[in-house]
């Protein structure tokens, strides 16, 4: 199935934000971390209200005037968002997040495609992201691309266990 990749519009921030709820409730649920559905449409849920939807839409313009400092691509396929992924350079470091494709367009390369676009957007710079420390698949895939654990660890809302992971520039990798 053909997929497109590329910047989203103002009018497609209901949509990302439906996307990452639900990536949110199909990546998320642990028993052991005591986060179910409940839990996460508390703590996420307003991701999709007016404020969240609105916050998306500043993000899109910011990314829209200011392409060298916030990066942002979704996936669609037959017109619907199924996946995005933004991040935004910072002084000395660009930060990756967040990426999500729902579960229907996971293993057919898109993940690839959009860190291909978001590396080549970020340049050879270190890069930093925060993954879920249970969330074997994502960890495996920022590994294949270059990133490592570094350690540092957050528990987002008390609950949630995150981890660091970062990307080195390339000139650091030679020798």
């Amino acid at each position: 199935m053909d997929h497109v990749i590329n910047s989203p519009h103002v009018d497609d921030a209901p949509e990302i934000a439906r996307v990452l709820l639900t990536a949110w409730l199909q990546s998320y649920p642990n028993k052991e971390a005591g986060i179910d559905e409940a839990w996460i449409r508390e703590h996420r849920g307003s991701v999709a209200t007016s404020e969240g939807i609105a916050q998306w839409q500043e993000f899109i313009v910011r990314a829209a005037h200011q392409p060298d400092r916030y990066f942002c691509r979704v996936v669609r396929r037959q017109g619907e968002i199924v996946g995005f992924l933004c991040g935004r350079r910072e002084e000395e470091v660009v930060n990756l997040g967040p990426m999500y494709l729902l579960r229907k367009a996971q293993g057919e390369g898109l993940g690839g495609r959009l860190m291909g676009m978001f590396l080549g957007w970020a340049g050879d710079v270190p890069m930093h992201l925060w993954v879920t420390a249970y969330n074997e698949g994502a960890i495996r895939f920022y590994r294949h691309h270059g990133f490592k654990v570094t350690g540092e660890q957050h528990l987002w809302q008390g609950k949630l266990p995150n981890m660091r992971m970062a990307r080195a520039p390339l000139s650091d990798h030679s020798t």
